[in-house]
């Protein structure tokens, strides 16, 4: 499949793709790709330089054997050397410490982009599966992004090589020839001899490139046969409780183990060793037809002895320069299809519009928003989630927003946030629609905590902070007013202690319903205008639920609330309330109102949940 795919492609299409991949490669590790080069550079270099001088000493011994000049030339040389090592140290240091990094900035860079991106495509299930196939070519393969890392050494050296060799060497192929010969010396000094070594230089560099590209692209197919489990078998938690508890740990031990046959590996080899042979017994053909060459050349006088040494080496050095880009162009190439799936990734649009007004910074949070008749399909779906919404958001107001599973109450808070855009209608912030305000600015205005929030294996602090440096002060205070303090004081480290013991043998793991009061807690240490709770305690039980919102009620203070719940003991100290069914608001008004309609769908929830509601219940 890569194979066809990459053939569709001409040779210009497919060296621009790795060119790109390599302004990626230098954006990733940018530090790592100098030193890299610089000592792949050096490390190529070094053995010229020896070659170089060994031949000039090797040439005054066999000529005039001038001492001062032989001491000079011996001097240079074990200076240069011992330069050359002690730079080489240095440079390969910096390697190292910048090369440890790798996979760390490579998570990092994926997760830098993919913050910038349009978030419905966070919640598309095909973005979803692309980046999980370029994670599972990476981590089986190598192929992607650190397939260019990996081989960006063997191009800067081959390059170096070809350079460093010509520069050496052109003189044997200028060198005019002494005296007239017949038989085998006379068709080494033709033309045809200089002819036929350039073909045979070039025939290695093309024999390189079909073998290696033949057994990169057989390889690969060998492991991606294992890509998918290997996606899958990662995901499992092998360590999980349940995992122990039903007995899971055997199944999956049992099905990795039959996925790594050790068939998989055996045939890989077999297609490294078959290749590798291939290209083997040709350069060594090449080899001996260069060393032929050379040795008549300095038999018939056209060179001298010591450059004899000199030409064996860079000749040899650039055959190996040429064949060896060629070899790692053709890797690269098959490389292309996975690469294009990250170039695919990279590439998803961000087309929401964004404004340049500034939103107004009121320490009052005078600020009123307005849905006017605004429907909503999610992208790829015919089907509306919202339709001719509208109602407003009053200041300083309570709002809850209740209705069956489906009925549009978390799109509706999607959309006040402006994760989507209406498909039709209008949202508006003080009178202006929410499209023209800086991105930024408006959405700083929300402090949300999702249904489906995240707690990380940080300490608590910077769970509530959600930042490295933070003011601690505060983070206790909000810790304070959601019930947590008890707990926090109970600890030996407060609010630095970690969460859970992925890195910290001293985490604490803590309940389902303090994990949630944590989650509000940092919507309270954002201190933003408009405090949005979408199921913050579905793990609390009924009367756990009231006290905290009776609770939390108090501590917003004149910040604009708004309550999703499908239990409804959230609702009864709210300004108002929105009953959602089928993406429409088909009530709206006070809990009293509400309640007292028999015929409407506020009273059927009401009823239904009344009893967890009672004092004697």
């Amino acid at each position: 499949m890569n194979k066809a795919k990459n053939s569709k492609r001409t040779l210009k299409e497919n060296l621009a793709m790795i060119v790109r991949g390599y302004k990626i490669v230098f954006k990733i590790y940018p530090k790592y790709i100098v030193w890299r080069i610089i000592g792949d550079v050096i490390d190529t270099a070094a053995p010229y330089f020896s070659v170089f001088m060994t031949s000039l000493i090797i040439n005054e011994l066999v000529t005039d054997r001038n001492k001062e000049r032989l001491f000079w030339l011996a001097g240079i040389t074990v200076v240069g050397i011992l330069a050359i090592s002690i730079i080489q140290r240095i440079v390969h240091s910096k390697v190292n410490v910048y090369g440890s990094d790798t996979y760390r900035l490579d998570m990092f860079y994926y997760l830098k982009m993919q913050n910038r991106m349009q978030y419905e495509h966070l919640e598309n299930s095909d973005v979803t599966l692309l980046r999980e196939d370029i994670s599972a070519a990476k981590f089986a393969t190598g192929d992607g992004v650190m397939k260019l890392l990996w081989n960006i050494n063997d191009l800067v050296a081959a390059l170096t090589n070809i350079i460093l060799s010509v520069s050496l060497t052109i003189s044997l192929f200028t060198a005019a020839n002494v005296g007239t010969y017949t038989g085998f010396l006379g068709f080494i000094s033709s033309p045809f001899a200089m002819l036929i070594i350039i073909l045979l230089i070039l025939g290695d560099a093309a024999v390189c490139a079909v073998t290696s590209a033949l057994e990169s692209q057989k390889v690969t197919k060998e492991w991606h046969e294992l890509a998918k489990f290997n996606t899958i078998f990662h995901a499992l938690n092998i360590w999980d409780s349940d995992t122990y508890i039903f007995g899971m740990k055997k199944i999956i031990l049992r099905e990795k183990k039959k996925e790594m046959n050790p068939a998989y590996i055996e045939r890989s080899q077999k297609h490294k060793l078959k290749y590798s042979r291939i290209r083997v017994t040709f350069g060594h053909i090449v080899t001996a037809a260069l060393f032929i060459f050379i040795a008549a050349k300095a038999y018939m006088g056209v060179i001298a002895i010591g450059s004899f040494v000199l030409y064996r080496t860079t000749v040899s050095k650039f055959g190996y320069g040429v064949a060896e880009i060629a070899k790692v162009i053709g890797i690269l190439i098959q490389n292309n299809e996975p690469l294009s799936k990250v170039f695919k990734f990279l590439d998803l649009p961000n087309d929401m519009y964004k404004g340049e007004l500034t939103v107004e910074k009121r320490a009052d949070n005078q600020y009123e928003i307005e849905f006017r008749d605004v429907g909503f399909k999610y992208p790829r779906s015919e089907e509306w989630a919202l339709r001719h919404v509208s109602t407003k958001i009053k200041i300083d107001s309570r709002m809850a927003i209740v209705g069956m599973n489906g009925s549009g109450k978390t799109t509706f808070i999607k959309l006040l946030c402006r994760l989507y855009d209406p498909t039709e209608g209008e949202i508006l912030l003080n009178g202006i629609n929410i499209k023209k305000y800086r991105y930024e600015d408006y959405i700083s205005l929300f402090s949300v905590v999702f249904q489906d929030y995240k707690l990380f294996s940080f300490s608590i602090a910077e769970n509530v902070a959600g930042k490295i440096e933070y003011d601690k002060d505060k983070v206790k205070d909000c810790l304070e007013k959601v019930g947590l303090t008890e707990k926090i004081n109970s600890l030996e480290n407060g609010v630095e202690t970690a969460l859970h013991r992925d890195y910290s043998d001293d985490g604490v793991d803590i309940s389902g319903g303090e994990a949630q009061k944590l989650a509000i807690a940092r919507a309270l240490y954002k201190n933003s205008s408009f405090v949005i709770l979408d199921e913050p305690t579905a793990a609390l039980d009924p009367r756990a639920e009231a006290e905290i919102y009776d609770h939390f009620d108090s501590i917003v203070e004149n910040k604009t609330a708004i309550y999703i719940s499908h239990r409804l003991s959230s609702c009864r100290f709210c300004d108002h309330i929105l009953v959602f069914d089928k993406g429409n608001i088909i009530q709206q008004g006070s809990h009293d109102d509400l309640v007292a309609d028999e015929s409407g769908k506020y009273y059927e929830l009401w009823t239904a949940q009344a009893q967890y509601y009672t004092e004697t219940a």
